[in-house]
């Protein structure tokens, strides 16, 4: 699987030459069920947001943390939300303890000590939370189910606060999921893929739409 991009991700092909991960995969064909039925809290708790609110809309799933959110995911609600595209951001602390506050004191660390400058999300944030495990939020149940996994081997388990693994699990902060208008999943990205890479695919993405007259 995917061999040709082993080389960007550290992927040793004398130790697993047919394990290499993903940047992307389609999602499964067949989905029972949207993410209609599922919502989650803002981060202040303010709200509860159904998700059927984003019907119509391209709705980008990524699982966060502070400590390295890259101002890419700004740039892409800024450049692709004008087509359609909502970004939301899902804080987890259970890759490498990166997500260590509480919900009250992830926008500030963000405003003012990483990326810090004042940085504000342009993208709606909700409250932190399991991604994975016994306890993971219903929704990424649902968006892991409809995708095949991007990489089929965990990391160092001494970083990875959750049990049981399972095979179709997320891998690490900042994996990515695409939901299209109609609530079903499309794309799923590895965790690593670079932000231009996942613009590209849903700019392509977009045009299908577009030739397919939706």
């Amino acid at each position: 699987l995917c061999r040709e991009h082993g080389w960007q991700w550290g992927w040793n092909p004398l130790l697993h030459p047919w394990d290499a991960p993903c940047p992307q995969v389609k999602c499964y064909g067949s989905v029972e069920g949207t993410i209609y039925d599922y919502g989650a809290l803002t981060i202040d708790g303010d709200e509860y947001i159904p998700f059927r609110n984003y019907a119509g809309k391209m709705v980008l799933f990524v699982n966060v943390a502070w400590l390295c959110l890259p101002a890419e995911l700004n740039a892409l609600q800024t450049e692709l939300g004008p087509y359609g595209l909502v970004v939301l951001g899902f804080p987890s602390n259970q890759f490498g303890k990166q997500e260590p506050g509480q919900n009250s004191e992830i926008l500030p660390a963000l405003k003012y000590v990483r990326p810090g400058g004042g940085f504000v999300p342009n993208f709606q944030l909700f409250q932190k939370g399991d991604v994975n495990g016994a306890k993971e939020q219903k929704v990424f149940t649902f968006l892991k189910n409809a995708c095949p996994p991007v990489a089929e081997e965990f990391g160092n388990p001494k970083n990875l606060f959750w049990e049981p693994l399972r095979n179709h699990d997320i891998k690490w902060n900042f994996e990515k999921f695409l939901v299209g208008p109609d609530g079903v999943p499309v794309m799923r990205w590895y965790h690593r893929a670079n932000i231009a890479v996942v613009k590209n695919d849903i700019i392509a993405y977009m045009r299908q739409l577009q030739e397919q007259g939706q």
